[in-house]
This record gives structure tokens, C-alpha cells and sequence, in this order.
């Protein structure tokens, strides 16, 4: 199961680097749908996969464990650098990296998720692998705290054979569900239900 997690990593990291290289200056000067970052932030932010172990741990101790805190140092870091330099770094931990080795579930739905966060702000959409979704949706990353908007709700993708929770249905694409929990409200307009009302209010 871990070795196609990764697989699907991968594929994720290969696709985003093939549609980074179409950019524009504006385009990676683009706020992305991850709040205060543009789309040159959020792949400075998934650098932390190019970071050696130990040094990643010693970021964390000088963080304090705060994960805000290293994000903001990563972003910094990464405008330092001219946008090849952020891509090529990007590139090199597409087949690589230590969540991909250590949390792959949890490096999938980080990967997706900032994917996304680009796609859509760009208005480039894709059609996100099944399996890929299903993995997210049957394991969202702990680190958004998704109990926080799905608790007392039902979610029913229309695309995927998924379901959870018990409530107000929510119903939508899976792609838009995942968005939806991961905080960006941004996708609530492709979802609908009586549950809906109350995971808009939950992401205000």
C-alpha cells in the first residue's frame, strides 16, 4: 500500500512540475487559494521534501515544533530564489523526500491539496486521479484538523464510491470535497446539500 502511495506521489509531483513549467512570471506571482502565499510560496513550502533529515529536524527545535513558523521560514527562503531555482528544486523531490518515505498518506494530501491550491487560482483545472482522491478522502492530512468541519456532517462524493459521517448531507465532486475540509472555501460553490450552510459557516 505504501509503495503505491508513493507511486501516486509522484505522479502528483510529476504533474505539477509539468504544468509549473507552462507558467508565467504572473502566473507564479499568483495568490493561490492557500491564504497569503502565491503560487511561488506554496512550492517553496514543499520544499521541506528537498530538506536533509537531520536539518529538518534541527528546523524543527529552532521552530520550537511550531510548523507555522517553518512554513514562513520556507516561503522567505524560497523568494530568495529566482523561480528555476525554486522549480528545479521542486523537480528533484518528485520520486523522493522524507514524508514521502516516512507519512506517504499524509505527503499525498499535502501534494494534492497544494496542487489544487494552484490549479484553481489559476483557473487550470484537471481531472485528479481516482485513487488519488480516495486515498485523501479516506485520509485526510491530521495537520488541517479536518474533524473541525466534517464533525456532525455526511459527505457524498457524486463522482467516487465514498462516503462518511452522519448528518446534514454535503454532496459534491471529490475534488471539491477535499478542498472543502482542507479549509478553502473556494470550493464550496461545487458542493451542495442541507449540511452546506454549515460548512460554509465553519469556514469563515
Amino acid at each position: 500500500m505504501a509503495t503505491r502511495t508513493r507511486a501516486m506521489i509522484a505522479h502528483e509531483r510529476r504533474s505539477l512540475a509539468e504544468l509549473l513549467r507552462t507558467l508565467t512570471a504572473e502566473q507564479w506571482a499568483t495568490e493561490s487559494l492557500c491564504a497569503g502565499w502565491q503560487v511561488r510560496d506554496v512550492i517553496a513550502h514543499l520544499l521541506y521534501e528537498s530538506t536533509p533529515p537531520l536539518t529538518y529536524v534541527l528546523e524543527t527545535v529552532r521552530a520550537r515544533g511550531s510548523f507555522d513558523r517553518m512554513n514562513a521560514d520556507y516561503v522567505r527562503r524560497g523568494r530568495e530564489l529566482s523561480l528555476e531555482e525554486l522549480l528545479t528544486r521542486f523537480e528533484a523531490t518528485i520520486e523522493s523526500g522524507l514524508a514521502a518515505r516516512t507519512v506517504p498518506r499524509i505527503a499525498l494530501a499535502d501534494t494534492l491539496i497544494h496542487h489544487q491550491d494552484i490549479r484553481r487560482a489559476l483557473a487550470l483545472p484537471r481531472a485528479v486521479p481516482a485513487p488519488h482522491l480516495l486515498s485523501v478522502l479516506r485520509h485526510p492530512d491530521p495537520f488541517i484538523r479536518p474533524g473541525r468541519r466534517t464533525r456532525g456532517l455526511r459527505f457524498t462524493a457524486t463522482d467516487l464510491p465514498w462516503q462518511h459521517g452522519a448528518g446534514p448531507e454535503v454532496t459534491g465532486p471529490g475534488e471539491a470535497i477535499v478542498m472543502a475540509i482542507a479549509a478553502r472555501p473556494a470550493a464550496l460553490a461545487d458542493l451542495e446539500g442541507p449540511g452546506l450552510p454549515l460548512l460554509r459557516a465553519r469556514l469563515d
